[in-house]
């Protein structure tokens, strides 16, 4: 056995949801499996969409060999071009997931050309001491591959996103021979998907919500406008079968939802048969008894498809009272205001909305219950395990459910968070210290401006203590004031007091008058001192905290 340290460093996805990205080393080289993103948290202001902060990585710039995508959810693969940005190296994943990644970069400006290197399930490459074999697993997005990582200490299986679903709608199969042989073999460490370790039970089929869908199909008598996540090819399709058996045409309804459509049925994923399309904007001229429409926006997004359509803003669609409007999705933790709100919206135009959770289903989850993940774990039988892809309250409840594999030569097991060593040597496994870890806050998604951590700050305050802003023209030869100062305020909450708006006016006058010529020419000093002045005064008489930017002007 080597002399040389395995070290597995999460750098995203541990203890939250979204942001996956796992480093892998050993000796002089790193790879890394998934580049993902989160989309902000509500205290995020103005921010479009966080990555992992690549510190650890770029200080190691030389040993990273390769980027591993397990597949193509915005969680694993939305910072792949900030990750690129920084990293000319292959991308492999399956050629669906990494047209899904092309489709990514043409919105962002990457120097050097990407190398993608397409692999299917089943192919092994080689990269420096690694040798990786892609393993096809079941989820809610097609062409997902878990990996197996042979290094010289040992094997590593990582599943990437799961879920064991025994009758998959394009019948490929979960891949479980794979991993029982990998099992047989002896696996060093699994890397297992927690997000559902708290379910118990099965993960329902896909095929499961096919009854709840036709029960749809016939009871709607006008227009079918069905949303769900565009990546979920599986249900389109269903619900692209089911349009056809009951002789209506399907409108394809949003950018994302338009895309991804395209590029799945170009990878043959997607089968959409002829004459069946029609354009958004025949869709209002035709039967309405004749048309589903898939729109995109089952979260609420501001500008998505469906929440225009809800406040009557779409350019080609609207609702009308009868019309039948159903979210196959699950509400994302966080998004419940926005989501009932655009709810609120359609049944007021007379939408008939079905939403949330029944039986039959209209959606099911695409990540293994805790029977499912009892399974990999009995196929697997490591020798040391993390659970992975969750926060903490999963990764404990997944680590419980690993507890009666310690017979069967389960060594330990690990509960780490993002950032954490995980260091594998002769001499056994341990924690071994943390690297710099964090989130890589974006505006402006197409942009990529970072914001820092000052600029979300003083949004923060704006935002809960509103902006003051004395407004003074001074002559920048005489140090003279050229007029009376002016104040501007918002979200402060004291506008229309005019006693006290014209008192703290007095304060800046105040301050201008007992400031000497020379000080009234140094335009910093003058900027702190009256934001010194006006803020004793704001406190004491209002015991409010605005943010206080003086602007001054030079004449």
């Amino acid at each position: 056995m080597s002399d040389k340290k395995l070290q597995v460093i999460p750098l995203g996805g541990l203890g939250e949801f979204g942001m996956h990205m796992m480093a892998i080393r050993y000796g002089d080289d790193i790879v890394v499996v998934d580049a993902g993103m989160m989309f902000p948290e509500a205290e995020l202001l103005g921010v479009d969409i966080v990555t992992p902060d690549l510190t650890f990585l770029k200080e190691n710039r030389e040993h990273v060999r390769a980027l591993l995508l397990t597949h193509g959810h915005e969680d694993h693969i939305g910072a792949v071009a900030f990750f690129l940005a920084e990293f000319h190296v292959p991308v492999y994943g399956t050629a669906f997931t990494l047209s899904l990644v092309e489709r990514r970069l043409e919105e962002y400006e990457v120097e050097e050309e990407p190398i993608l290197r397409p692999v299917k399930p089943k192919d092994i490459v080689e990269i420096g001491p690694f040798k990786v074999e892609f393993i096809h697993v079941t989820h809610s997005i097609v062409s997902c591959v878990a990996l197996a990582i042979t290094t010289p200490l040992g094997v590593i299986i990582h599943t990437g996103d799961f879920k064991v679903d025994p009758t998959p709608t394009d019948n490929e199969l979960f891949d479980l021979h794979t991993l029982a042989d990998y099992g047989k073999r002896g696996v060093l460490l699994l890397l297992s998907d927690s997000t559902n370790a708290d379910r118990p039970g099965y993960s329902d089929s896909e095929r499961a919500v096919r009854p709840r869908l036709e029960d749809v199909f016939n009871r709607s008598e006008s227009r079918l406008f069905v949303s769900c996540f565009s990546s979920s090819i599986h249900r389109l399709q269903q619900i692209i079968n089911l349009s056809e058996e009951f002789g209506r045409k399907v409108a394809l309804v949003g950018r994302s939802m338009i895309a991804v459509t395209e590029i799945a049925h170009n990878h043959g994923f997607l089968e959409i048969p002829d004459n069946i399309l029609i354009r958004p904007q025949d869709v209002m001229s035709a039967k309405p008894s004749k048309v589903t429409v898939l729109i995109s926006g089952t979260q609420g997004e501001p500008m998505s498809a469906l929440s225009r359509l809800a406040v009557d803003n779409h350019k080609n669609l609207s609702i009308t009272p009868g019309d039948m409007v159903v979210l196959s999705s699950r509400i994302i933790p966080g998004n419940e205001k926005t989501i009932f709100r655009m709810i609120d919206h359609l049944s007021k135009r007379g939408a008939d909305v079905l939403y949330g959770s029944t039986n039959p289903p209209l959606h099911v989850s695409g990540h293994g219950s805790s029977e499912e993940l009892r399974l990999v774990l009995n196929l697997v039988r490591p020798r040391y395990f993390v659970p992975v892809h969750g926060e903490y309250r999963q990764l404990s409840k997944h680590a419980r459910l690993a507890d009666h594999l310690h017979h069967v030569g389960l060594e330990e097991i690990f509960i780490c968070e993002t950032g954490d060593i995980l260091e594998i040597d002769s001499n056994g496994a341990r924690k071994a210290g943390r690297v710099t870890v964090g989130r890589i806050c974006i505006d402006s998604g197409a942009a990529g401006e970072v914001v820092g951590d000052m600029v979300i700050r003083d949004r923060r305050l704006i935002s809960e203590t509103g902006i003051v802003l004395p407004i003074i023209a001074i002559n920048k030869h005489t140090g003279r004031i050229e007029s009376v100062p002016e104040l501007v305020s918002r979200g402060f909450g004291l506008e229309a007091d005019t006693e006290f708006m014209r008192s703290a006016r007095d304060i800046v006058v105040k301050t201008l008058e007992e400031s000497n010529a020379e000080e009234k020419m140094d335009v910093g000093v003058m900027k702190e001192k009256i934001r010194a002045d006006l803020k004793r005064y704001i406190h004491r008489h209002a015991e409010r905290r605005p943010m206080i930017m003086p602007v001054i002007m030079e004449i």
